[in-house]
């Protein structure tokens, strides 16, 4: 089951049901019985020879015990089902899923809430969309017109959607840094911490004016929003101390100049009637100011690394009193195909440490920085086990992932899909790099360098890896790509989610015969390459951008599309360079 629960024992006994029943038309019986069942969104589930019986906390658990009966019939054989009776109830209170949709994607409705009902049958129950720009603000229009923004309209309607299947949609709008796409107009520039500077993405924190320019968002945004929590962001804020919040920082100090505005910040949304929620990034720097944030403050502790030190920074939360989450990460950004097995150890890491320091919450992240490359697919497998870890770590942490995937997310009744969608996730190892800030081989050389014009000329990163390697991730990545044929998945977008996944293939292959083509050439720049090689390489890259544009938006708004795509045109120009 997705996730296991946390005890399970046959009773002995077999009941029947029908081929593909109507599960709301099964024989079921609820009782909301608190005392009975302690836990909060716990339940009680006996599977009996003439029906189900239902003993649970409160109506979210419920909820969950009919989830449990889905998974059970959807693996029933001989149309019976074992008699058994389980006893579950959620290690996290919050389990949540963050997806970004600043980084170019703006996902359709009908995206949302197909995503919001696979969360809910993992029994997740938190979704935050990221934003920096991506809502349609009054008297903002410039900054997100060519974004196709959520409105209120649509935020609205996605809130009831979410609320029918107990899932908080919490607001996420950045308030600190990440800020560029507004501090880039010259009406925005003067809150920015250096307004005059060529990079200007942080607020000045010492700006009373940008305290009013929060307020005039947060007035609009967060009446969409019933859940009672609003993470306003405020992570990496490199830019304190460099611009006009330098003498603060001199006698401060910069994380003390960054809690003040937090306080700031706090009072902001305590008048709009809800709770902050923050990550916690800037603090490690100084664990003594810990104590002294608001503990009616929610901390997220996020850190994606496999080995972060959540050992560490989970107990100084604790010890300070202050409520937090712990937030891994899905590895699928700046990858193509993922990063399961980093994804895996994050995720395990955060959940072992959250649960043993008492953290409220567990949010793993799904970000889409250079592009947004990955189609929306790559996430189901790290999100599935993330899923299974923020239910019950020890029940969950050695799933058999790709059963569960098969079963419950791919519904593939041949039973490939889930070990090749895992398979997949791995096959970056062929090609290791150390390439800053991370990511995969194949990701670097698509979007981060291109030649002269980009930070590493000549590819300095490049030349340190061995043609060979990325001839074997070539012959595997092929492998793979066969593997498609041979699924079988019982999903209405079926067909559409097997061409996601050959497209992000296709892209990793080109990747790898350009990485190829250049170091036999000496690590040299796309438009230095022999002509032959470039038309060759250039005709292969032309099959593949039509078909992520289509892709792109069959699960997504258009705005956004020219800036993921305009990389992946830049290589093109530069292998066409001189070409009439």
């Amino acid at each position: 089951m997705l996730p296991a629960p946390q005890e399970m024992e046959l009773t002995g006994g077999w009941m029947p049901v029908d081929a593909n029943p109507v599960v709301e038309d099964l024989p079921i019986s609820v009782r909301i019985d608190p005392v009975s069942v302690e836990q909060a969104q716990g339940y009680q589930l006996e599977v009996r020879r003439r029906g189900f019986q239902i003993v649970a906390h409160d109506e979210a658990g419920a909820f969950y015990a009919k989830q449990t009966i889905k998974q059970l019939v959807r693996q029933a054989k001989d149309n019976r089902l074992p008699c058994l009776r389980i006893a579950d109830w959620p290690d996290f209170p919050h389990r949540g899923v963050m997806l970004d949709i600043s980084r170019s994607k703006v996902p359709e409705m009908e995206t949302l809430y197909g995503f919001v009902d696979e969360m809910a049958g993992m029994k997740m129950n938190e979704l935050q969309l990221y934003m920096e720009h991506a809502f349609a603000y009054k008297g903002h229009q410039q900054v997100w017109i060519k974004s196709s923004p959520m409105t209120p309209q649509q935020v609205r309607a996605l809130d009831a959607y979410c609320k029918e299947r107990f899932v908080d949609l919490v607001p996420n709008q950045n308030s600190f840094g990440h800020m560029e796409r507004w501090l880039v107009y010259p009406e925005y520039a003067p809150l920015g911490e250096i307004p005059e500077g060529p990079v200007n993405n942080n607020l000045c924190p010492t700006n009373p004016d940008c305290l009013t320019f929060l307020d005039g968002l947060y007035g609009q945004l967060l009446p969409c929003f019933s859940a009672d929590r609003f993470n306003v962001g405020c992570d990496e804020v490199w830019m304190i101390g460099m611009g006009r919040s330098a003498d603060a920082a001199k006698a401060k100090g910069k994380e003390q100049v960054y809690l003040d505005f937090l306080k700031q910040i706090n009072q902001l949304v305590i008048a709009h009637g809800k709770k902050t929620m923050f990550w916690a990034d800037i603090l490690e720097h100084r664990p003594e100011l810990i104590p002294e944030v608001p503990k009616d403050i929610i901390a997220i502790n996020w850190g994606y690394a496999p080995d972060y030190p959540y050992k560490v920074t989970c107990p100084n939360l604790a010890k300070a009193g202050l409520p937090f989450y712990v937030a891994p990460c899905t590895y699928t950004v700046n990858s193509l195909l993922g990063m399961l097995d980093y994804s895996q150890a994050n995720a395990l890491n955060a959940a072992e440490n959250g649960k043993a320091n008492g953290a409220m919450g567990y949010l793993i992240t799904d970000w889409g920085d250079s592009g947004h490359s990955q189609f929306f697919p790559v996430l189901y497998a790290p999100v599935a086990y993330a899923a299974g870890l923020c239910w019950a770590v020890d029940e969950n942490r050695d799933m058999d992932l790709a059963r569960v995937l098969d079963v419950h997310v791919f519904h593939d009744k041949a039973g490939v899909m889930g070990q090749l969608a895992i398979d997949l996730g791995h096959a970056h190892s062929a090609v290791e790099t150390e390439y800053p800030p991370g990511g995969t081989a194949f990701h670097v050389l698509l979007y981060r360098d291109q030649g002269r014009e980009f930070p590493l000329a000549k590819s300095e990163w490049l030349c340190k890896l061995q043609v060979e390697d990325f001839e074997k991730a070539d012959v595997e990545l092929e492998r793979l790509d066969r593997k498609f044929g041979e699924t079988n998945m019982d999903r209405p977008d079926a067909a559409l989610l097997v061409d996601e996944y050959r497209c992000n293939v296709a892209m990793a292959r080109f990747a790898c015969h350009y990485a190829i083509a250049r170091l036999k050439a000496g690590g040299v720049i796309p438009s230095e390459l022999p002509r032959d090689v470039r038309l060759a390489l250039a005709s292969e890259l032309k099959g593949i951008i039509p078909e992520y544009c289509a892709l792109w938006i069959a699960r997504n708004r258009s705005g956004g599309l020219s800036e993921s795509v305009w990389m992946l045109d830049s290589i093109l120009s530069l292998l066409l360079q001189g070409e009439k």
